[in-house]
């Protein structure tokens, strides 16, 4: 049986299912910022979509025992066998065991974190918000990052935080309409506080910016797409270019 994919060719695995909209809408990103005039100059992706996972804020918050670094291990294995020669995960929590998993990889990783702090660097923004899980805040992953590139942060006080986490699981992951006065009052709240911009650090808020009017806000997920596309040696489309819009 003769191989799927060429020795020499970019193959993007994707880790998926947490949560499977975002998985889904990531792919939908990849082919829509690839400049590509027929189907054989599009990226080839592996999607492995794993909603059993175990929920990666529970176990960071000691409210589950249950580890997912085990189950995502195994999944970049299975994207390994599959042909893949570098991938992203389409949860931003689950780069809080980067360090647990990472070291083990024989594909490398594109941290989806990473790229958003030099993407605002490179943009010279100065001072940033945070939105994202509970989990993703309390472990500084984007704290880190956005230090590492000389960029200031800010992060909702605590009943704004409450909103994302509600704007998370009782909106978009429970298939809901999104209370966007919730949205709208966190984001003011930050830029109050003199953030330019305000990183969509979870991918079910990056399903709010698809679907309603935002303004002021980076989405990671389109982050970690673009980087996707150009790591693996496509090009990139114009329009996306330039992902950051101010309010």
């Amino acid at each position: 049986m003769s191989k799927l994919f060429s020795d020499n060719q970019q193959v993007l695995g994707i880790i998926g299912g947490m949560g499977p909209m975002a998985s889904a809408y990531f792919q939908r990103l990849v082919v829509s910022m690839t400049d590509a005039d027929v189907d054989q100059q599009h990226l080839p992706t592996v999607l492995l979509n794993v909603p059993t996972i175990p929920d990666r804020t529970a176990f960071l918050l000691g409210k589950s025992d249950e580890s997912p670094v085990p189950v995502l291990c195994q999944a970049v294995k299975t994207l390994e066998l599959t042909g893949a020669t570098r991938f992203a995960v389409t949860c931003v929590t689950s780069h809080c065991f980067y360090d647990d998993i990472a070291p083990g990889c024989n594909i490398p990783w594109i941290h989806a974190v990473r790229e958003t702090a030099m993407l605002l660097k490179e943009s010279g923004i100065k001072k940033a918000g945070i939105l994202a899980t509970s989990g993703t805040v309390q472990t500084g992953l984007f704290q880190t990052e956005l230090q590492k590139a000389g960029i200031a942060w800010e992060i909702p006080d605590e009943q704004g935080q409450q909103s994302v986490m509600h704007l998370i699981y009782q909106n978009v992951k429970a298939g809901k309409p999104v209370e966007m006065e919730r949205f709208d009052r966190v984001v003011g709240s930050l830029q109050a506080a003199g953030c330019e911009i305000c990183i969509l650090g979870c991918t079910e808020l990056s399903l709010i910016k698809r679907d309603y009017p935002v303004k002021g806000c980076l989405d990671v997920l389109e982050v970690l797409a673009r980087a996707s596309v150009l790591q693996c040696g496509k090009k990139l489309r114009a329009e996306y270019q330039n992902l950051i819009t101010r309010g």
